[in-house]
């Protein structure tokens, strides 16, 4: 049985148990959750643990690699330029409907706190951009950031070292690069240590949320599916104009082409597997050049997925309007910068670890509670089938862009 089922099945006994309990458990209830409530804040806190220094192992080692293939090919180059854009862009988007999806379809009544068994944590101070707040970023003390969980300022430094290392001598860059490579290695078996016990955070974080908010939680989990499919498919919908005007190409021929490398993506969730389908599409009709494509479409498979900082960004709204946060125009703006950025610190992770890897430090960057991340993992499969199509279709989308660009320059 796969991680994924195993925590799906204790969130939904954790619900039962803790909505039976709260209706017919009496004192005795209490004392259940009075149990309950260390046990899952404990697992959430191992999780929590190695998510800064994993952050930034894996982004100076991700950004090294890519500042590699910049270098060594032009192609590259211009590739992991399109998909910094594009991923910034589509967090943008998310910033913008994001709140505005939440007001229209509000999260459902009695569910505020719900998930993280919260009763709101109130405004979060919106922070006019000033000389003070943009020097409030520059991380004076690395150490001292990261353990206060400024994940900005932790996440600003990264890069900086990150780029700074791609500038020393070769053989030293490949140790300092092994180093960390090996740091992230030895904090993802930690990660996997503490997720092997999912079942029993999830299960305990889940009885306390049940016995709190009874029916509102199930309702409010189903809500969060539809929203951040809905997200998911918006950004993916905008993928097609974007391709027809910068990739020069037929709406309808563009569709055409993507449909069986998503039906395999909607079937699978996975890109990979996707790949020969997209390699297909790309050769005729897309039109797309063999050395484009080879070098495109695996480049675009690693680290260009469009829709995670939207839809990541989208569980931050989510979590924030449920323990009725109220998030500003700076709060949204970091928002967009940490997921565009931590979206490249978690290619080739597991979709478990990957969640929590890339929601927690947008989460921790807004100032927007955590708790409730274990429960949305739970039902994360079906935004995932989601996640995927529009990954794959920005992924034909990017290699029919740059092929063209490519054919005019030359």
């Amino acid at each position: 049985m796969s991680l994924t089922v195993r925590i799906l099945i204790a969130l939904v006994l954790g619900l039962g148990s803790g909505i039976a309990l709260a209706e017919w458990g009496g004192d005795w209830g209490t004392g259940v959750i009075a149990v309950a409530q260390p046990i899952g804040k404990a697992w959430l806190g191992g999780l929590q643990m190695p998510l800064i220094p994993l952050i930034f192992a894996l982004l100076v080692t991700g950004i090294t690699q890519a500042a590699t293939s910049v270098r060594t090919n032009g192609m590259a180059g211009r590739a992991i330029a399109l998909f910094a854009i594009l991923l910034t862009a589509s967090a943008a988007v998310a910033a913008l409907i994001g709140p505005l999806m939440l007001h229209l379809w509000p999260v459902p009544a009695g569910a505020v706190g719900a998930l993280a068994g919260a009763d709101g944590v109130g405004e979060v101070p919106d922070m006019r951009p000033s000389a003070e707040w943009l020097l409030g970023f520059i991380p004076v003390n690395p150490l001292k950031s990261a353990s206060e969980g400024q994940v900005v300022a932790v996440v600003l430094f990264a890069l900086v070292f990150g780029f700074a290392v791609t500038r020393i001598a070769a053989d030293r860059r490949a140790q300092l690069t092994g180093f960390f490579q090996a740091l992230a290695d030895a904090l993802l078996v930690v990660v996997g240590w503490v997720l092997w016990l999912a079942p029993i955070g999830v299960f305990a974080l889940a009885l306390v949320a049940g016995a709190r908010s009874g029916l509102a939680t199930a309702g409010a989990l189903l809500h969060y599916i539809g929203f951040i499919v809905l997200i998911c498919v918006a950004v993916t919908l905008l993928v097609y104009p974007l391709v027809v005007v910068a990739g020069r190409i037929g709406l309808g021929r563009f569709a055409r082409a993507a449909l069986p490398a998503q039906a395999i993506a909607f079937s699978t969730q996975s890109s990979i597997a996707s790949l020969p389908a997209m390699i297909q599409a790309s050769d005729e009709p897309l039109e797309v050049r063999e050395t484009t494509r080879s070098i495109v479409l695996p480049l675009a498979i690693s680290l260009f997925r469009i829709t995670s900082p939207p839809a990541n960004l989208g569980v931050a709204l989510y979590v924030a309007a449920m323990n009725g946060v109220t998030l500003g125009p700076a709060q949204l703006a970091m928002g967009v910068l940490v997921a565009a950025i931590v979206s490249l610190a978690a290619v080739g992770l597991p979709s478990q670890i990957t969640f929590f890897t890339t929601t927690g430090p947008i989460c921790l960057a807004m100032g927007v509670p955590v708790e409730a991340l274990p429960l949305l993992l739970a039902v994360e499969t079906v935004p995932d089938i989601f996640r995927t199509v529009g990954n794959v279709t920005a992924d034909m989308a990017a290699a029919r862009i740059l092929d063209r660009q490519a054919a005019d320059a030359s």
